[in-house]
């Protein structure tokens, strides 16, 4: 007996020891088709190949596909796992599995095996501690096929006291999804965090580049073994689209050597087409190793990785003859490791980023038509390009792309104008959206090729170009007086410089057409009989009320012919708009012109000289007067000033609005106050307290009306109106019911009133109400059990005497109504009520007569007031009647 005990212990023991192997690994997985995955797992554990009898081994793995289906197990595929020591070898897992269903959700695709190593540092009692990894699979039709990152740099690796350690996963997304990684903690049993887990110790830190991948622990400060989890997570067009969390384990020893030292450019771009070529070198106290992973390696025209020799000094070379096909909106990361022949066999890594951009659309010219621009450009060398962007821009930007830069960044002042449907449209008709280009403005273009996966190329080369300036070109609509009926404008406008004289050789003659309001229907007002008389007085005008809108047309009348040369834009007065608030008037104002207007002046009109004086400039269209007395009249105008993008017409462009007044007024309304109520059940009393919210908003409330409700249901009603503004208390008693919300608004000396406050709500603390809510104090002379609850006493003395004659409850508040039944001892019923105050006298209701001394039993349904209304509350006891003498 005693010997199977010790034999139990003993397989116990060994089983716990054999179990316990796991040191790294990680899960990833590949579409083939529909909704059907090979997911891969790879595990690096303690043991050695083959595996000697008695070693933990696990020819098969435990895997939850989380789908909700049973664990399933999957298969080793690479017989008794790959050597990496002679005591750690590689565990690889192969299975497929179809999914029922796309979902909006993650798929999370777990192993969890028994157990960790013994002896990690960071993970306390590791050797009981279960080994955990997930990935998430998202399966989304909208986001199309995913396979997730391969990672390419194993997750084992030694690290030196006292040096600074880096590690990349070396992950290779053949989607070209972005990745994003971050360190976490391991995990344990479940996926739940480990308890007492701690990051692994550091001279000054350990952390991971969120874009790169790179691992840095700067730097280890004890020996022994570590292990860290890196969540790696996929994103296409902005969405989360799938992640593998690896956990690895890193092996720190003292006394060895520096580790390798791998120096190399770190960011990068290239042309497509052109082609990188540069070196890597690496350093250090023994022979190093050179290795590299990427996207560039496993792609159509791939990059090459070499190290001509192995040594202590030693390079590594890296070409890449770039095509179109490489381009895209995310940049390439390529690793390169190093790692030296030292007994510790430590490592250094180095990261470079890879932007390969599209070249910039070549030859792009400008035509000019009557009145639009017609621009051309050679197609892209770039066959997966889909659409051009053009760009366009009043005058010279000045602006060149840097040696990287892709678009066109806002800062150099260009328009998105249009985009066109294909790579063959290398094409554009600029038209102005159908308005049609303005004579005098200089235009400036620029086109962006685009490609797929919202990449952009470079910017083309800029080219400028004007319409011909062979029709009139408006320059000023002024106001010159402002009235409802004899109101004037100034109309003004440059000749055309560049007609054809031999076409349109002469006489000319312009026609002014007028629009009141818009544009829409203009009509012919007048004319002018010379090329030279640019200049126009229109008189009889309601400028107060109303802007206007001219245009200028040229004909030609040679030998008495009326032919039409052409038409300037469309110019309309500045036309001002106040509006009146408290204390303070808003300028706002319209203005549709052909030029541009970079400022505004505003004036005010001085009420002693009548002058109008200059208040302020600005760039926008709009302007607040404030710090103003109410009900005084204000009267303002405004200058803008402009001008064209091209020479040879008047700058600067000035025109004045028409003269407005207003007249500021209080309609701000206050700011509701902050309601407080203080409660008194024994006074039935309910003291009101609030603070006046005045900053922000109006300062002259005046007084304050006070509404309640009786229930949450019910409608605000007016208790009473406080007339005093500097009140801030108010105490309501005789109330029906303290039960209700409270609500206060402030009044202005305008008569304007706020909102309501925030409402105060008294609950009914008793029975099965809620209790209070909002900002509710009890009383300083009260407590809470003088809300007293309805409840009733056991024995009465009905008789001659005076005392305790009458059957009736202690006392009460928020009751509405009983209903009361009292039986004797036979269950007869001998007296009812509604009256929450029962006052029974020990009379039998029917007979009147007097009921004799004995127990009596009673049930009682309590209507008690809450703000939702009556709720009723049952209560049942005994009565014992005792008559007196």
């Amino acid at each position: 007996m005693v010997k199977k005990i010790l034999y139990i212990i003993f397989f116990l023991i060994a089983a716990n020891a054999f179990a316990t192997h796991n040191r790294a690994g990680e899960i990833t997985f590949r579409h083939i088709s529909g909704l059907t995955y090979e997911i891969t797992v790879e595990t690096y554990v303690k043991g050695s190949v083959p595996t000697p009898n008695g070693e933990v081994d696990r020819p098969k793995l435990e895997i939850n596909w989380g789908d909700g289906s049973p664990l399933d197990s999957i298969p080793r595929i690479n017989g008794d796992g790959t050597a990496i020591t002679f005591t750690l070898k590689k565990c690889t897992y192969v299975a497929q599995h179809t999914y029922p269903a796309p979902a909006p959700f993650p798929y999370v695709i777990s192993v969890e095996d028994p157990n960790r190593n013994q002896g990690i540092y960071n993970v306390p009692n590791s050797v009981n501690v279960p080994f955990y990894i997930e990935t998430q699979l998202y399966i989304n039709p909208f986001s199309g096929i995913n396979n997730s990152p391969v990672l390419n740099n194993p997750p084992i690796d030694n690290a030196c006291v006292g040096s600074v350690y880096i590690h990349n996963p070396g992950a290779v997304d053949s989607d070209g999804d972005s990745l994003y990684y971050s360190l976490q903690s391991s995990f344990g049993a479940g996926g739940q965090p480990i308890a007492n887990y701690q990051y692994p110790l550091a001279s000054n830190f350990i952390i991971i580049d969120p874009l790169t991948g790179d691992l840095i622990w700067d730097s280890p400060t004890t020996q022994g073994e570590y292990n860290v989890a890196i969540l790696i997570e996929e994103f296409r067009n902005g969405f989360r689209i799938g992640s593998v969390l690896r956990d690895m384990q890193i092996t720190v020893v003292g006394g060895c050597p520096p580790p390798p030292d791998i120096t190399g450019i770190t960011d990068t771009c290239i042309i497509a087409g052109d082609t990188l070529d540069f070196n890597y070198l690496a350093s250090g106290p023994s022979s190093i190793t050179l290795t590299s992973t990427g996207i560039p390696y496993s792609i159509n025209n791939p990059a090459f990785f070499q190290q001509p020799f192995i040594g202590s000094s030693t390079f590594g070379n890296f070409y890449w003859e770039t095509q179109c096909n490489h381009v895209r909106n995310s940049p390439y990361f390529i690793s390169v490791k190093g790692i030296d022949t030292s007994p510790y066999n430590l490592a250094d890594f180095h990261t470079t980023t890879i932007t390969v951009i599209g070249p910039k659309p070549e030859n792009l010219a400008a035509i000019v038509q009557a009145n639009n621009i017609n621009l051309i450009w050679n197609k892209t060398r770039c066959g997966q390009v889909v659409s051009y962007k053009v760009y366009r821009k009043l005058g010279p930007s000045g602006w060149s792309p840097g040696p990287c830069e892709t678009g066109i960044p806002p800062s150099a002042g260009f328009q998105l104008i249009a985009t066109t449907g294909s790579i063959n449209d290398t094409t554009f008709s600029d038209n102005n959206n159908g308005i049609g280009l303005v004579p005098g403005e200089d235009y400036c273009y620029r086109i962006v090729a685009c490609y797929p996966d919202g990449a952009e190329s470079i910017a083309s080369d800029e080219v400028c170009d004007q319409l011909k300036k062979d029709v009139p070109i408006m320059t000023r609509v002024n106001v010159n007086t402002t009235s409802t009926t004899n109101g004037s404008i100034y109309v003004e406008w440059s000749k055309p410089t560049e007609h054809n004289t031999v076409q349109w050789a002469g006489p000319y003659r312009y026609l002014i057409y007028r629009g009141e309001q818009n544009s829409n229907n203009m009509v012919l007002i007048d004319s002018t009989a010379s090329i030279n008389d640019t200049m126009y007085l229109d008189t009889m005008l309601n400028t107060l009320d109303f802007q206007y809108f001219y245009r200028v047309d040229i004909y030609n009348l040679t030998g008495g012919s009326r032919d039409l040369m052409g038409f300037s834009a469309v110019a309309s007065s500045v036309y001002l708009n106040i509006t009146p608030s408290d204390n303070r008037l808003t300028l706002t104002w319209d203005e549709f012109v052909p030029w541009t207007n970079s400022q505004h002046v505003i004036y005010r009109q001085n009420p002693a000289t009548l002058i109008f004086d200059s208040l302020d400039i600005t760039s926008n269209t709009s302007y607040i007067d404030s710090g103003l007395v109410n009900l005084s009249t204000y009267c303002y105008k405004v200058k803008s000033i402009g001008r064209y993008s091209s020479p040879g017409t008047i700058d600067p462009i000035e025109n004045f609005s028409q003269e407005n007044c207003g007249q500021p007024v209080d309609n701000v309304v206050p700011c509701p106050p902050s309601l407080c109520v203080e409660i008194n059940c024994q006074q039935q009393q309910s003291l009101l307290n609030w603070v006046n919210q005045n900053p922000g908003c109006a300062d002259d409330v005046i007084q304050f009306n006070i509404y309640k409700k009786d229930s949450l249901n019910g409608e605000y009603q007016l208790i009473t109106n406080i007339p005093n503004g500097t009140e801030a208390s108010y105490l309501y008693d005789n109330e029906k019911s303290m039960v209700g919300c409270y609500v206060i608004t402030g009044i202005d000396s305008a008569g304007n009133e706020s909102l309501f406050s925030d409402s105060v709500c008294i609950d009914n603390p008793n029975g099965a109400c809620a209790g209070n809510n909002g900002c509710v104090f009890i009383s300083n002379e009260s407590d809470q059990s003088d809300c007293y609850i309805y409840s009733l006493p056991n024995v009465f003395t009905p008789g001659e005497d005076g005392l305790n004659d009458v059957f009736q409850p202690f006392p009460y508040r928020f009751v509405e109504s009983v209903d009361m039944q009292i039986f004797n001892r036979w269950g007869n019923l001998v007296y009812w009520t509604s009256d929450p105050n029962i006052l029974w006298d020990g009379t039998e209701q029917d007979s009147e007569k007097p009921c004799v001394d004995g127990t009596y039993f009673y049930t009682c349904t309590v209507n008690e007031e809450c703000l939702e209304g009556t709720n009723p509350r049952k209560i049942k006891g005994f009565i014992t009647l005792l008559r007196t003498k």
